[in-house]
């Protein structure tokens, strides 16, 4: 933010522990998929010293998206975090994927960083989903800038942009959203397009040159000063509307020269406090320069304005227990330890590595600490368990692309890998051994795709089960289900690209290969109306024979009233000992169902009559009578098909509000209401079948540009009109 000069330090990509929280910045790069977070992060790299060419490290490999099957899909799908040193301060790089589908790591890195960086491209423009990222992160409060990359496109305009940003993230205060900088451009090229060489401080009124791959400050020429003056007045009036010196403004307005480095000090607590939000420009460095564009600018932002991990509001812990525990020391190395797995990941030669911020307190190597979760891999929606264990770490490192670098120790506010943990799951806690503690969880996005998954064979299918654990353990964003109404094995996940990620890392990970097969939803068969059945069963072989008679009436019953037996038998027609089997064989027959194959409720059988024999009835006799019983009860009726409805909210923002109606009905979805919500958007409750809204993740991602979300939960289940159960009972008998 000044004109300071800048060395590299000494050996790039050397590993460091910080000594002490003020010394640490902890920075989460957020943008939409193909905004340039990734070549940001190399840019940076390069500038402060830690690779020796444009996003490479000493083995030739990328510091961020490292992983074969980013390189295969060209896009980032984990939390990369990339570590530098910049002024005796080290910064932790946390790079995130943009795709929607890969939230989860988004999320881990915003808990695990102080500040943010919101990455938006001059040519594409600011989308849905990273205002909705910017709000989360509005209302904790965090610390964010915005760098504005691409700006070497031919319609890149970084005034327009600017203004754009100002529209979306300013809210009520566009005067918030400032540039710190303006590009300087050059000659123009061939084709009429001028490319950015270098910048122009506002507040220090340098010049600063990368056009030699260096940066190299001077004076700016007089046909720069009116736009420079003009920038620095907006500039400065909005550093001081937000500056707690409530007589600068006056001072200012009255003709006052306000000295600079009051501004910076004014403009550096502003960014801290989370209320002032600085615009900058960066590029990756050209073919053999060791800086790019922007990237020390940038670096100073995030030393001198981002807030240190002391800054940072304690976490709230509990006991395991769920009691209120003390209250902690904001982020004292000394204090009781309190770390978090944010990310999970294996590795073919490690193992299982756990990537741990550390809240409170030191994590060592060698030392035995308390892992606690909240279970957020177990399956179900609802009542998450506890599971708690005590395990030794091992050695402690730091990543830098695929290399693990030793660290001794990581303090309060520090980032650090630990590897073989083996019972720590994304979420945990790690505590004191002798003080265990657990943080209350991050929200998570529910995942609402399913993916039913078969193993491809006898071999895949010893080995799928402790994969899929692994997985969900790894990623709390996916969500295992062993439907029993079905008997599939369902994977629940963000999107389509999440689950293509899930199954290339089942097969390449952990070596097993598996099908993906139509998803079913849980269906119920209920009568119609009134039928009668008598079930007979009677045979005779030479020996002991099997004899057993009965006469049952079936009726249905009201909506979730499931299956209900009644004993009208009169003069013992069947012994009070056989009467519970008939119920036996009707409950049972009642769960394999008695037209379709899904299980029938919502019935009343009644047993009406009956016959038996001295010697040869018997308890299986009577439960098969009662089987058959109910299945010549169902020949006679009309039987309905029952299917699950569920109850979705959908937030959507206003200009979408009809689109997204006009689509539930479609789906046979009763609109319930609307509420307006916050920022310009609607609330809309439905009801809606479940088989309808099995892709409706990807449909409504489609529908609003990104912009939607919704939740879902079971209602009930209720008759499938006609018409739908015909052509799905034509789809079953094709299939077979």
């Amino acid at each position: 933010m000044g004109d300071k000069a800048h060395t590299r330090p000494g050996a790039a990509g050397r590993a460091t522990a910080a000594d002490h929280p003020a010394s640490v910045r902890n920075v989460v790069l957020v943008g939409h998929s193909g905004s340039g977070k990734t070549t940001l992060v190399e840019a940076l790299a390069l500038t402060a010293g830690a690779v020796n060419r444009a996003g490479r490290v000493e083995d030739g490999g990328c510091v961020s998206d490292y992983d074969d099957m980013e390189h295969r899909q060209q896009r980032s799908v984990q939390l990369s975090l990339v570590p530098v040193e910049w002024d005796g301060i080290k910064i932790n790089l946390l790079d995130t994927p943009g795709y929607a589908d890969f939230v989860g790591e988004l999320r881990a890195g915003l808990r695990a960083a102080d500040a943010a960086l919101f990455v938006v491209s001059a040519s594409d423009g600011v989308d849905g989903s990273t205002r909705m990222v910017w709000e989360e992160c509005a209302a904790v409060g965090m610390p964010r800038a915005l760098v504005i990359t691409h700006l070497e496109a031919a319609r890149a305009d970084f005034e327009e942009m600017t203004r754009v940003c100002a529209e979306a993230f300013g809210g009520d205060d566009p005067d918030a959203v400032l540039p710190l900088y303006l590009p300087l451009r050059g000659a123009p090229a061939p084709d009429g397009h001028m490319p950015v060489t270098g910048l122009v401080g506002l507040l220090s009124r340098k010049l600063f040159d990368y056009a030699t791959g260096e940066r190299v400050a001077s004076e700016p020429g007089e046909e720069e000063l009116p736009q420079l003056d003009e920038a620095r007045s907006m500039l400065i009036e909005g550093i001081i509307s937000e500056s707690e010196d409530e007589t600068l403004m006056e001072r200012y307005l009255g003709g006052e020269q306000v000295d600079v480095k009051t501004l910076i000090e004014d403009l550096e607590r502003a960014v801290a406090r989370g209320v002032f939000f600085p615009v900058l420009a960066a590029a990756p460095a050209a073919e053999g320069a060791r800086q790019g564009l922007g990237t020390v600018e940038v670096l100073e932002l995030i030393t001198r304005g981002f807030p240190t991990p002391l800054e940072r509001a304690a976490p709230r812990v509990t006991t395991p227990g769920g009691a209120t525990a003390r209250r902690l020391r904001m982020c004292d190395p000394e204090e009781s330890l309190v770390a978090e797995v944010v990310k999970t990941s294996s590795d073919p030669y490690v193992g299982r590595i756990s990537l741990v911020r550390v809240f409170s307190g030191t994590l060592r190597a060698d030392q035995t600490v308390h892992v606690c979760g909240h279970g957020l891999t177990d399956q179900g929606h609802e009542g998450r368990a506890l599971h708690e264990a005590d395990e030794r770490i091992g050695a402690l490192s730091t990543p830098f692309g695929k290399q693990q670098r030793p660290v001794p120790h990581a303090i309060a506010g520090d980032l650090a890998c630990v590897a073989k943990l083996s019972r720590a799951e994304t979420g945990d806690t790690l505590s004191a051994k002798d003080d265990p503690l657990l943080m209350v969880p991050w929200e998570l996005p529910d995942p609402l795709l399913p993916l039913a998954i078969e193993a491809h064979s006898k071999p895949d299918e010893d080995k799928l089960s402790q994969g899929l654990a692994r997985l969900v353990a790894e990623d709390p964003t996916m969500r295992l289900e062993h439907n029993r109404d079905t008997h599939q094995v369902v994977l629940w996940c963000l999107g389509e690209a999440h689950a293509d990620v899930a199954l290339e890392r089942l097969r390449s990970l952990y070596g097993v290969q598996v099908d993906v097969v139509p998803h079913r939803v849980s269906l119920r068969e209920t009568f119609g109306g009134r039928a009668a059945g008598r079930g007979r069963h009677v045979k005779q072989s030479g020996g002991h024979g099997q004899y057993a008679v009965c006469e049952i009436e079936v009726e249905p019953l009201p909506g979730g009233s499931g299956i209900e037996f009644v004993d009208k038998v009169v003069g013992g027609a069947v012994p009070r000992q056989f009467i519970p089997s008939v119920e036996k064989g009707v409950r049972a027959q009642a769960a394999k169902g008695v037209a379709a194959g899904h299980p029938l409720v919502d019935v009343r059988v009644t047993l009406l009559d009956g016959k038996a024999h001295s010697v040869d009835s018997s308890d299986a006799a009577f439960q098969t009578a009662g089987a058959l019983a109910l299945r010549e009860a169902a020949a006679a009726a009309r039987i309905h098909l029952l299917e699950p409805v569920a109850e979705v909210g959908v937030l959507v923002g206003d200009d979408y509000v009809g689109a997204v109606m006009s689509d539930l009905s479609g789906r046979r979805g009763k609109v319930l209401g609307t509420e307006q919500a916050d920022g310009g958007r609607t609330l809309i409750r439905a009801e809606v079948p479940e088989i309808e809204i099995g892709r409706y993740a990807v449909d409504l991602r489609s529908l609003s540009h990104g912009t939607a979300r919704f939740d879902r939960r079971y209602a009930r289940h209720e008759p499938m009109p006609a018409q739908v159960a015909d052509r799905l009972r034509e789809e079953l008998r094709a299939a077979s």
